[in-house]
C-alpha cells in the first residue's frame, strides 16, 4: 500500500472530523446542546449518527478478521449486532426516551429513587465504556501500523487526541453531525472496494475450493514473523527460512520441518511455495485439521463451539440496549415516537453495512492466508486491495479503506467518550457545567489510552464482544425489568447489577489476562452471557420479591410516564442540569 495515499486519506478524515465538529460548536450554545443536543435531533439524522458510532473497529475490521480465521460461525457477530436493535426497538427505545433521563444512572435513580443504584449503574457505565474504548484504540494502532509502518501506540494516541478535542469542544450537538458523516463515509469505504474485489474474484475464476481447510498459499509467499511464534506441524513441511527456528539460525536455505511443535523466533522470514498448506499456530484461532471453515460448529472456534455460539448470540442480542453510547442517543430524540422511528432506520442502515465485512473475510482467506499464520487477521480489510490489484488502483482503494477504518475508530470512540464524560460530570466531578464536562472528557479518554499499552492483543471483535457480555448481564435486566415490571425494587436492582454484571466483569478480566486457555473453564469465562444474564435477571427478581415492601410510592406514576404518550402523564424533563 502506498503510504502517501494512506496518510493523506487518514489526514482527510481527521480534518473533516475537526471541521464538522467546529461547525457543531458554532451552534452548541446551551448546556442541553452539550448533553442531549436539546432533544431535537430528527430520526434520520439521529439514525445515521447512531449507526456511525455503533459501527466500530469490531464492525469495520474485526468481523472480517474472525470470518477469515474461523469461518461461518462468526456470522453471528453481524447478525447479533443488528438484531440487538430489534430487541431495543421492542422493549426499550420509546419508554427510555419518555423517562426524561440523560444517562442510564439517571434512569435508574428516577425509576427506583435510590442514590446507591445510581452510583453502581454509573460505575458499570464507565466500566463498559472503557472496555469498549480499548479495541477502538487497538484497531487504530493496527490500521496506522499496516498502512504506514508507524508504531501501534501512535494510532491510538491520534484517535485519543482528535476525539477528546471534538467532544470537549462541541458535545452532543457537534458529535451528532460528525458521526452521521462518518457512517456514510464508512459505508462508502467498504462498499466501493468490495465491488472491485468481487469483480476481481470473478475474473480469477471465482475459486471456492480453498474455503475448505486447510487454507493454502495461492502463490509463493514470504511471511515475516513479528512476534515469536509456535507452530504445530501435522505433516512434513518444506519452507525457506531466513532467521531462527528451534534455536537454529538459517540464512535463506530450505528447511524440512518434521511433524510436531516448532518455535519461530521474532524477525524470522519464512518463504512458502505455491500450494503449501498454512501451518497452524498453537496460540491462534485457526485450525488446520479437517474441513471446518464452511461448516458451522466444527470446533475451530472453541473447545465447546455450541456453547460459545450461544454465548455470542445472547451477548450481542441483549447487550446492545445497555451500551452507554447507544442509549444516550435516544435521549436526543424529540419524543418516544421519534425514538422508535430512529431505531427502525438504524436497523436498515447497519443491516446494509454488515453485508460487507463477511465478503472481506471470505476473500481474505483466499488471497491473504498468511494472516492466519501471523494472527494479524484484523488487517484483512486493509491488505486485500494490494493483494488483488497492486498499482495505483490498489493504492487508492487501500487508502479509502484506511480512511474508513479511521472514521470507525473516531466515531465510536467519540460516542463512548461522550457517554462516559456525561456520567463522570454528573456523578464524580462537582457539577460546574460545561467546564467540568470538558475535564471529564479528558479523563474519560485518558484511562483507556493508558491501559491500551498493557492490554493483551485480543481480536477487536472479541474484545467488543466482552463489553457486550457485561452490558447484557447488568443493564439488560435493569432496563427490561425497570420498564416492564413495577415490582422491581432498589435492593433487587442493586443486587442484580452486582451479581450479574459483576460476575461477567470478573469473567472478562480473567479472559483478558489469558487464563484459563482451554476446556470448560475457558469457555465459561470467555462467553459468560449464557449464565451471567440469567443470573442477573434471577437475582433482581428474587431480591425484589423479598423486598416488595420497599417499592417506591411513585412507581405507578413513573410507569405511566414510561408507557403513556408524551403529555398524558405530566412533564418528563427532570434531569439534573439538562432542560428543554
Amino acid at each position: 500500500m502506498n503510504q502517501a495515499y494512506a496518510v493523506a486519506a487518514v489526514a482527510v478524515v481527521v480534518l473533516a472530523t475537526v471541521l464538522i465538529g467546529a461547525y457543531g460548536l458554532r451552534i452548541s450554545r446551551t448546556t442541553s446542546d452539550f448533553y442531549v443536543a436539546s432533544r431535537s435531533v430528527p430520526p434520520r439524522l439521529n439514525a445515521a449518527a447512531i449507526s456511525g458510532e455503533y459501527l466500530s473497529a469490531a464492525s469495520f475490521l474485526g468481523v472480517a478478521g474472525l470470518v477469515l480465521a474461523q469461518g461461518v460461525d462468526m456470522l453471528w457477530y453481524p447478525v447479533g449486532y443488528t438484531a440487538g436493535y430489534l430487541v431495543l426497538l421492542v422493549f426499550v427505545a420509546a419508554p427510555l426516551r419518555r423517562s426524561g433521563a440523560y444517562t442510564l444512572p439517571d434512569f435508574a435513580e428516577d425509576r427506583l429513587e435510590s442514590k446507591r443504584v445510581r452510583r453502581v449503574a454509573s460505575a458499570f457505565v464507565v466500566g463498559v465504556g472503557w472496555l469498549y474504548l480499548l479495541p477502538q484504540l487497538q484497531g487504530a494502532g493496527l490500521t496506522l501500523g499496516v498502512v504506514t509502518g508507524a508504531p501501534r501506540w501512535l494510532g491510538g494516541a491520534l484517535v485519543a487526541v482528535v476525539v477528546t478535542a471534538a467532544v470537549a469542544a462541541g458535545g452532543m450537538r457537534s458529535i451528532t453531525f460528525v458521526q452521521a458523516f462518518q457512517y456514510w463515509l464508512k459505508l462508502t469505504a467498504l462498499l466501493v472496494p468490495a465491488i472491485f474485489l468481487v469483480l476481481a474474484w470473478q475474473g480469477d475464476g471465482a475459486p471456492r475450493t480453498t474455503f475448505d481447510e486447510p487454507a493454502t498459499f495461492r502463490e509463493r509467499t514470504k511471511v515475516t514473523v513479528e512476534q515469536t511464534l509456535r507452530l504445530n506441524i501435522k505433516d512434513p513441511l518444506g519452507v525457506a527460512v531466513h532467521g531462527r527456528i528451534d534455536g537454529v539460525r538459517h540464512t535463506g536455505d530450505k528447511v524440512a520441518l518434521p511433524p510436531g511443535p516448532h518455535r519461530i523466533d521474532a524477525g524470522t522470514v519464512l518463504e512458502f511455495a505455491k500450494g503449501t498448506a498454512v501451518p497452524e499456530a498453537t496460540n491462534g484461532a485457526y485450525s488446520s485439521a479437517g474441513s471446518r471453515w464452511s461448516r458451522p460448529l466444527s470446533g475451530s472456534r472453541d473447545d465447546h463451539p455450541l456453547y460459545a455460539s450461544y454465548g455470542l448470540i445472547i451477548a450481542t442480542f441483549l447487550g446492545t440496549m445497555g451500551l452507554p453510547h447507544v442509549v444516550v442517543r435516544f435521549y436526543t430524540s424529540p419524543n418516544g415516537r421519534a425514538a422508535r422511528r430512529t431505531t427502525v432506520v438504524v436497523l436498515g442502515l447497519i443491516g446494509a453495512f454488515y453485508l460487507l465485512p463477511p465478503v472481506y473475510g471470505a476473500l481474505g482467506r483466499l488471497y491473504a492466508p498468511e494472516l492466519l499464520l501471523t494472527g494479524n487477521t484484523d488487517a484483512a480489510v486493509l491488505v486485500l486491495p494490494g493483494k488483488l490489484f497492486g498499482g495505483v488502483g490498489g493504492d487508492l482503494l487501500g487508502a479509502l479503506l484506511a480512511g474508513g477504518a479511521f472514521a470507525a475508530f473516531l466515531s465510536t470512540a467519540s460516542g463512548l467518550t461522550l457517554s462516559v464524560a456525561g456520567v463522570l460530570t454528573q456523578d464524580v466531578l462537582p457539577s460546574l457545567g460545561i467546564r467540568h464536562f470538558r475535564l471529564a472528557t479528558c479523563l474519560a479518554m485518558a484511562v483507556p489510552t493508558a491501559a491500551n499499552a498493557a492490554v493483551s492483543n485480543l481480536p477487536v471483535a472479541d474484545a467488543v464482544g466482552l463489553a457486550f457480555a457485561v452490558s447484557a448481564s447488568s443493564f439488560c435486566p435493569l432496563l427490561v425489568l425497570g420498564i416492564w415490571w413495577r415490582g422491581l425494587t432498589a435492593a433487587g436492582a442493586l443486587s442484580g447489577l452486582l451479581v450479574g454484571g459483576g460476575s461477567a466483569l470478573a469473567a472478562v478480566a480473567a479472559t483478558i489476562s489469558g487464563r484459563p486457555q482451554h476446556g470448560w473453564p475457558h469457555a465459561l469465562l470467555a462467553w459468560p452471557a449464557v449464565w451471567s444474564v440469567p443470573l442477573g435477571f434471577l437475582t433482581m427478581v428474587l431480591v425484589s420479591l423479598a423486598t416488595r415492601a420497599a417499592i417506591p410510592a411513585s412507581t405507578g406514576a413513573t410507569m405511566a410516564r414510561l408507557h403513556l404518550p408524551e403529555g398524558a402523564a405530566g412533564p418528563v424533563e427532570r434531569v439534573q442540569g439538562v432542560g428543554q
